[in-house]
């Protein structure tokens, strides 16, 4: 009677690094000038809500000469400058990033983030080298899968 090993089907990390081309390079800018144009936007649009906010605040304020409609009034431009300081963060780690991306050399490799995947495990097998497995792409295209499968 033949008996065969036991195995089992575990679900690993799998890190993806990219090569960096000059293609990738202005994909990626692209992608953050788009986030960068997309937080503006928002911005300009938080602005102007702010300014129809604050006059109906004030036009009512100034019919009834109700201090709560003043206190009211400030509140909301705390509530409105929280918000373009959140805009404002997010875009500058945006123009961080961008900045990034245009110093890196090209052919250097760089991580992209990480994938899931799953793999067979046997009695015997180093659990740890099947856990540190990563896949390096360039332009989209797998170049070389890293690690033990």
């Amino acid at each position: 009677m033949d008996v065969s090993k036991s195995h089992l089907l575990l679900k690993r990390a799998v890190n993806v690094k990219v090569v960096v081309t000059p293609r990738w390079k202005e994909e990626v800018q692209q992608q953050l000038q788009t986030q960068i144009n997309q937080l503006d936007a928002q911005l300009q649009q938080l602005e102007a809500q702010s300014q129809r906010m604050a006059s109906e605040v004030q036009r009512q304020s100034a019919q009834q000469n109700d201090p709560a409609a003043m206190q009211q009034l400030g509140n909301l431009q705390v509530q409105i400058n929280q918000k373009k300081s959140e805009f404002l963060e997010k875009k500058n780690q945006i123009l961080q990033q961008l900045q990034q991306v245009q110093l890196l050399e090209l052919n250097q490799e760089v991580g992209q983030g990480q994938i899931e995947g799953f793999f067979r495990i046997e009695t015997g097998d180093n659990l740890i080298r099947k856990m540190q497995v990563e896949v390096l792409l360039r332009d989209g295209i797998v170049e070389e899968i890293r690690g033990d499968l």
